[in-house]
């Protein structure tokens, strides 16, 4: 933002930092009576040997601004005040003019792969899988703003040991009929059935190892019923992905690998990488690390062998610059391994590849497993969040037009931004009534501050321009600060892969807003009414953008 471009200007002319270094460092003060942005003075005092609130002394006695309205040192702090008026018109100004581009920075470029959501076959997505897809859609939107091409995979689980035992358990218990009247509810029965009765039977286990090795041959029967249970499981997924507007650039899941995975193990054997150990073939990653299976005691590939051959298709497929993989918290030491075993391979461009964690959806503090049944599934969240969406919305206007459209915006948005507003590695408990109330943290509260801001905007019936845009009070002022703030959040959002502070930004926004509706008359007629319509009308604009980038619909009616 050009306000602290101004303060980055003014400071290097004094300090002997890089200023990428600077920009860095300015901070918002905590209180907003001490100033609009400060530099610490902290890192100068080594290499200038003085206490650092003597150094901010000097600083900022040689330094003036007219954007600034102060200049001055609070201990070792060099905090600048903002002209009022200066800040709401040149702010205003920019978010008018450069519309949904306002925000866009290059903070670098080339093809960024993001493997998100994957959820497994033959079994319904639940909320389990919500976080890996719309994390990953709003990273790909917040790249997207920020110079880079973000390329969605959806890596299915569409392989593994898991579908020798749902083979196993079709053809003990399945029922032609009932697949094809109910596919994937059906199949799920079979598995967590197949677990249950495991228990009691571990030789079902052997079975199932059987059948996977049947289908990794190319068995007919086994590949006629593996690609029977994929097509009906993608066409359940897609109906739900359609609902969360969330769309993929690739759906090679694990089984694509399939025929390329030979290669890479030769290529593991050519570098001497491979060693045996109890049977299996492993590549050994030091004396205090467990070893990385490549290769079970049956000859049998696991998740580290595709994840391999997945990385190098990638690398040579779309040369990325970075390559993202969304998935969750517990599978940290794992994508390590991974990163180690393409690094022994002799791949440095391992160094450009991030594991994305994220926390547990929980429900009543209870961890949510698809074996034990104890599974909440995503459709009927959805569902359920959209009724109860439709039932405030009547209650609250109820002659509003398109309400069923506008409950399924806002039902479905209030679980993506409840998702969202978590910070990542963090776990939250779900409870649907809290997550769609109009008020309080949610997303319905923000769509509600979008949607009375374009009814304000309505009622003006006048065409907002540039011309006048002369505030000063303080509400106009605190809207303005947020608005500035909001590329500098974009770009922190970006690096960090962070959405939440997305979210977070949105929410405090939408307060600093509803602040200044309760204490502005906003259509009152005078001179200043234009400057106040610009300043609804960029706040509209930039709640809208905040929504979007979480992959959240902005309706303008509520």
């Amino acid at each position: 933002m050009e306000f602290k471009n101004k303060v980055v200007d003014l400071i290097k002319t004094q300090v002997d930092l890089p200023e990428e270094k600077i920009f860095a460092l300015i901070e918002r003060p905590k209180n907003a009576e001490m100033g609009d942005y400060a530099f610490p003075a902290f890192i100068l005092a080594k290499t200038l040997h003085k206490n650092p609130a003597e150094i901010a002394k000097e600083i900022a006695e040689k330094i003036s601004d007219p954007a600034f309205a102060k200049i001055q040192a609070v201990g070792p702090y060099v905090n600048f005040s903002i002209d009022h008026r200066e800040l709401i018109s040149k702010t205003l100004e920019e978010v008018l003019i450069k519309k949904d581009n306002y925000g866009n920075s290059i903070l670098g470029t080339g093809n960024v792969t993001i493997d998100m959501s994957s959820p497994n076959i033959a079994k319904p997505m639940s909320m389990g899988h919500l976080r890996s897809t719309v994390i990953g859609n709003s990273i790909a939107k917040l790249l997207t703003k920020t110079g880079y091409t973000p390329i969605k995979i959806n890596h299915l689980g569409d392989y593994g040991t898991q579908f020798g035992k749902l083979i196993t358990a079709y053809k003990l218990w399945g029922n032609e009929e009932d697949v094809k009247k109910d596919p994937i509810n059906s199949l799920f029965h079979y598995y967590v059935k197949f677990h249950k009765e495991a228990e009691e039977k571990p030789e079902l286990e052997d079975e199932g190892r059987a059948w996977f090795k049947k289908l990794e041959e190319g068995d007919e029967e086994a590949v006629s019923l593996w690609k029977w249970f994929r097509s009906a499981s993608l066409e359940e997924f897609n109906r739900i992905y359609k609902e969360l507007e969330v769309e993929f650039d690739s759906y090679h899941g694990e089984a694509f690998y399939n025929d390329k995975m030979a290669a890479v193990v030769d290529e593991l054997r050519q570098k001497n990488l491979l060693v045996e150990s109890r049977g299996a073939q492993v590549v050994d990653l030091g004396p205090d690390k467990n070893p990385a299976m490549i290769l079970k005691s049956d000859g049998t590939s696991i998740y580290t062998t595709r994840d391999l051959t997945a990385a190098e298709y990638r690398k040579k497929h779309y040369d990325f610059v970075k390559s993202l993989y969304v998935v969750g918290n517990e599978q940290s030491a794992y994508f390590e391994q991974l990163k180690e075993v393409l690094k022994k391979m002799g791949y440095d461009w391992s160094d450009d590849i991030y594991h994305i964690p994220f926390g547990l959806i929980t429900q009543g503090g209870k961890k949510l497993s698809t074996r034990k049944g104890n599974v909440v599934f995503l459709d009927q969240v959805l569902k359920d969040a959209v009724d109860l969406a439709l039932k405030q919305i009547e209650a609250k206007n109820p002659t509003l037009p398109n309400k069923e459209q506008v409950a399924k915006e806002v039902g479905i948005g209030a679980v993506v931004f409840h998702d969202l507003k978590n910070d990542r590695l963090d776990s939250f408990d779900f409870d649907l009534e809290d997550v769609v109330r109009f008020e309080g943290e949610t997303g319905p509260y923000v769509q509600y501050t979008n949607a009375r801001a374009q009814s304000i905007l309505r009622k003006a019936g006048q065409t907002v321009t540039i011309d006048e845009l002369d505030l000063s009070d303080d509400w106009a002022f605190a809207v303005a600060k947020d608005l500035a703030d909001f590329p500098m959040t974009v770009a922190k959002a970006s690096e960090k892969f962070e959405p939440s502070i997305i979210a977070k930004y949105a929410l405090k926004l939408a307060k600093s807003f509803n602040k200044y509706y309760a204490n502005v008359r906003i259509l009152d007629e005078n001179e200043e009414l234009p400057a106040r319509l610009a300043l609804v009308k960029a706040t509209s604009m930039v709640l809208t953008q905040s929504l979007n980038l979480l992959g959240v619909n902005a309706p303008k009616e509520m």
